[in-house]
C-alpha cells in the first residue's frame, strides 16, 4: 500500500531538526566544509525509487500498470482566438497622441484527458511514427517551441520510447542560438509550432543534418509557411503531428527504450550573455531527481492531486515535475502563462480555474502578481473589511506558530474567497527559478496554502534543496533532496569561509542527479565540473536547523567604489516585494557607492501614487515624470529598510519603464531571468540620468 497522502497542509514547522547532517567519518578537508544529506541518505544517495524504474519510459509503463485508467494528461484545445484593438495615450516625440494596441484574448475547450493507458499507447504509437519516418536509435530530435499547451517533456517520453533523445530550444533562443543548438548536436529531426515554421529557413542552411520537420497542429498551419520552407530546402520531409500518429498506427513496432546510462536530452541553459550552453543529462539523472523529490513530497501528494503544468519550457523543474506527477499517479494539466487567469479568456475560464489544481509550480513572477492581485482586490473593500483581512492574516500566522486551533475557521471564513480564485483546491504551491520575497512566501502561505521553495540547475537536474512542507519557514530553502549531496567551498574574495559561524561558502552539488559536462564545451566544463561535483556559483549557508540558505550570487557580487559587495538578487527579492514593482533590476556601478533600479511598475498602484504627487496621466506619461520617480524612490527606500538592508544596500536612483520585460523583446530569458545586459544596454541612458540625478 503506498503511505497515506495528507489531504491538509499548514504553513508550520512541525517535524524536529537538524533536517540535513554532515555525512559521518568524513574527514574536514582545508577551504571545505563536510558534505551534508537528507537525513533518509546518510549511509548512501539514493538514485532509484524502486528497482526497475530506471527511465523516463519506465515511469509511463509504471504509470500504466499501476493507474491503469485514472487521468494523466489534460490539455485544451484552441477555439477561437479574439482580438481587440485600443486607443491608448502615448508621448512620441514629446507630444500626447492616441495610438492603437491590439489585445489578444483566447477561447479555449475544456480539458480533454488521456488515462495513463492511453498515454503509453499514444507515447509507444509516436516512437513507433519517429523509427517509420526514418529516424536511428540515438539520433537526437530537437524540439522549438513556445510556452503552451502541450509540453515539451512529453515529446521527451514518446522519444524515449525508441532511444531517440531530444533537444531543447525555446523560440526567444534566436535564430542565432537555434542554429547554434542544431549545428552543435547535429540533430537530425526537429519538432516546433506550426507559427515558428519560417523561422527555420536561414538556420537549416547552416543545420543541413536536419531531415526532418514535425509541426504541431493545435494552432491552424500556413500552407505558405510549409511551402517556403520546402522550397528552400528540398530534401526536407515536412508532416504534422497527426501525419506521424498516422504513420505509428500504421507501422507499429515493439518499444526500444534508453537505458539508465543513455541520454536523455541535451537542455540549453538560457544564460543571460554569451552562446548559450548544452546540458547534457542522462536517463538516470533525471531518474535520481525524481527520486530525490519524491522521497520530500511522497506525505503529501498522490493519486487524485492535480498538477497545472505552465511553467516556461526551459525550466528543468517542469521536466522533474512531470515525471514526478506521473510516478505519484497524480493528473497534469498542461496550460501556458498567457492562459491561466479568466482575464484573457473569452468564453470561457482561464486554466486555473478550470483544471483547479492541487499543486502549483511558478516563478517568483508569477507569485508576485498573485499576491499583488489579492491586495489590489482588499483594497477597494471598506475598511472594515481591510482590517478584518489584515487581523486575521495576523491571527492565522500566531495560531500556526502556537499549535492553537482555529486556522480553518478564518480559512472558512476570511481567505475562502481568495482560496476560489485559484480553483479552491490548492494544498501547496511551489516557486522556483530564483529567490522569492519572504513577505510574498509568507502571505502566500497564509492566504492560499503553504509555499515551498526549490533550488537547483538544469546541470544538477534541479536538485538542490526543496521544502519539506513539514519543515516550512520563510528562512531558508530547506532540505537537500535524497538523491544528492551539498558541501560549501570557501570564496575569500568576499570572505566567506567554511570555518565562518555559521558555515558559509560556494555551494557544490554531487549525486547521480547532476551532469558531469557541457555538451561539446571543454572549456566551460573545466570551470564548473570538478570530481563529479558541480560548483554552482552561489553563496549558500546553513541555518540552526540544517536548512540551506542562498546569501550571494558569485556573479552578481558587485564591489562597490567604498570597497564592499552589494549581493544584486537579494536587493532584487527584497526590492520586488513592493506593490508598486511588477519586475526589477538593480545595477551597481562599481565606480559609485550605492545601486540603482529598474522598474517595470504595476501600473494600478503606480498612477495612485501619482495621483497623490498631483501627476495625472497614462502609464507612458507618468514613467517619465521627476515627481513621479522621487516617489517611487522613497517607497522602495522604505520596502528596503523594512528588509533589513544595509544603507549601501538602499537605492540612489530609479528607472521607470513603460515596456514589459519579456523573451520576446529579449530582456529576460525565456526561463524569466533577468538579461541584465539586455535591460542596461536598452536604458543606458536613463540610467546614466538616474545617477547623475542621485
Amino acid at each position: 500500500m503506498p503511505p497515506q497522502v495528507q489531504q491538509v497542509v499548514w504553513p508550520r514547522m512541525s517535524k524536529r531538526p537538524p533536517f540535513n547532517i554532515p555525512v559521518p567519518d568524513v574527514e574536514k578537508k582545508e577551504g571545505e566544509g563536510i558534505p551534508r544529506r537528507h537525513p533518509s541518505s546518510i549511509n548512501g544517495l539514493r538514485s532509484r525509487l524502486e528497482p526497475d524504474i530506471a527511465t523516463t519510459y519506465d515511469i509511463v509503463k509504471r504509470g500504466a500498470a499501476k493507474f491503469g485508467d485514472a487521468q494523466c494528461l489534460g490539455s485544451r484545445t484552441l477555439i477561437k482566438q479574439h482580438e481587440e484593438v485600443k486607443k491608448l495615450k502615448k508621448v512620441v516625440d514629446g507630444v500626447e497622441r492616441e495610438v492603437p494596441k491590439t489585445w489578444i484574448y483566447y477561447e479555449l475547450s475544456g480539458y480533454k484527458f488521456l488515462s495513463f493507458k492511453q498515454y503509453l499507447e499514444r507515447v509507444n504509437t509516436i516512437g513507433a511514427g519517429l523509427k517509420a519516418l526514418g529516424l536511428e536509435k540515438g539520433e537526437k530530435v530537437q524540439i522549438f517551441a513556445a510556452t503552451r499547451q502541450v509540453s515539451i517533456f512529453d515529446n521527451l517520453r514518446r522519444c524515449a520510447s525508441q532511444s531517440l533523445p531530444i533537444v531543447t530550444a525555446y523560440d526567444s533562443l534566436g535564430q542565432s542560438g537555434l542554429t547554434h543548438s542544431l549545428v552543435q548536436t547535429e540533430a537530425k529531426a526537429i519538432f516546433l509550432d506550426s507559427h515558428l515554421l519560417p523561422q527555420l529557413v536561414n538556420p537549416l542552411k547552416e543545420a543541413t543534418g536536419v531531415r526532418y520537420v514535425i509541426y504541431n497542429t493545435d494552432q491552424p498551419v500556413k500552407q505558405e509557411h510549409v511551402d517556403k520552407l520546402k522550397e528552400a530546402h528540398e530534401h526536407l520531409r515536412i508532416i504534422s503531428i497527426d501525419e506521424l500518429v498516422k504513420l505509428g498506427q500504421e507501422n507499429p513496432i515493439e518499444p526500444d527504450p534508453s537505458g539508465p546510462e543513455d541520454l536523455c536530452c541535451i537542455m540549453y541553459t538560457s544564460g543571460s550573455t554569451g552562446t548559450p550552453k548544452g546540458v547534457p543529462l542522462l536517463q538516470k539523472n533525471v531518474i535520481a531527481a525524481v527520486t530525490g523529490v519524491t522521497v520530500i513530497t511522497q506525505p503529501y501528494v498522490g493519486p487524485g492531486d492535480c498538477l497545472l503544468a505552465f511553467l516556461p519550457l526551459a525550466h528543468i523543474l517542469e521536466l522533474v515535475f512531470e515525471n514526478a506527477c506521473i510516478f505519484w499517479g497524480g493528473t497534469m494539466g498542461y496550460g501556458s502563462s498567457k492562459t491561466i487567469s479568466d482575464r484573457s479568456m473569452r468564453n470561457c475560464k482561464g486554466d486555473i480555474q478550470e483544471f483547479r489544481p492541487t499543486v502549483l509550480v511558478g516563478v517568483p513572477a508569477v507569485w508576485e502578481t498573485v499576491k499583488k492581485g489579492i491586495m489590489d482586490q482588499v483594497s477597494k473593500q471598506s475598511i472594515l473589511t481591510q482590517k478584518l483581512f489584515w487581523g486575521a492574516l495576523a491571527l492565522k500566522s500566531f495560531l500556526l506558530q502556537t499549535g492553537i486551533p482555529g486556522t480553518a475557521v478564518l480559512d472558512a471564513v476570511v481567505f475562502k474567497k481568495i482560496k476560489a480564485a485559484t480553483g479552491g483546491r490548492l494544498k501547496i504551491c511551489m516557486s522556483g527559478g530564483g529567490p522569492v520575497a519572504k513577505e510574498t512566501q509568507h502571505f502566500i502561505s497564509m492566504t492560499l496554502c503553504p509555499m515551498i521553495i526549490g533550488y537547483g540547475s538544469t546541470e544538477t537536474s534541479a536538485m538542490g534543496a526543496l521544502m519539506d512542507p513539514a519543515e516550512w519557514n520563510i528562512n531558508s530553502l530547506g532540505t537537500v533532496p535524497a538523491s544528492v549531496e551539498i558541501k560549501l567551498v570557501d570564496f575569500p574574495d568576499a570572505g566567506y569561509f567554511t570555518t565562518n559561524e555559521p558555515e558559509q561558502g560556494e555551494i557544490w552539488i554531487r549525486g547521480d542527479a547532476v551532469a558531469t559536462s557541457y555538451f561539446d564545451n571543454e572549456e566551460e566544463s573545466k570551470e564548473a565540473f570538478e570530481d563529479g561535483w558541480f560548483k554552482t556559483g552561489d553563496i549558500g549557508e546553513w541555518d540552526k536547523n540544517g536548512h540551506l540558505k542562498i546569501i550571494d550570487r558569485k556573479k552578481n557580487l558587485v564591489k562597490t567604489s567604498n570597497g564592499e559587495y552589494i549581493a544584486l538578487e537579494k536587493l532584487e527579492s527584497i526590492y520586488r516585494a513592493c506593490p508598486l514593482v511588477a519586475n526589477i533590476c538593480v545595477y551597481a556601478d562599481q565606480n559609485k557607492t550605492k545601486p540603482i533600479a529598474l522598474i517595470v511598475p504595476v501600473e494600478g498602484p503606480l498612477k495612485k501614487l501619482a495621483a497623490e504627487a498631483g501627476v495625472e496621466g497614462g502609464l507612458e506619461e507618468v514613467v517619465h515624470d521627476d515627481k513621479v520617480r522621487a516617489a517611487v524612490l522613497r517607497e522602495l527606500i522604505a520596502a528596503g529598510r523594512q528588509g533589513g538592508l544595509a544603507g549601501i544596500e538602499l537605492i540612489e536612483g530609479v528607472v521607470l519603464t513603460e515596456e514589459e520585460w519579456t523573451p520576446q523583446n529579449n530582456l529576460v530569458t525565456s526561463a524569466q531571468k533577468l538579461n541584465r545586459r539586455g535591460i542596461l544596454e536598452k536604458y543606458k541612458k536613463e540610467v546614466d540620468r538616474a545617477y547623475g540625478a542621485a
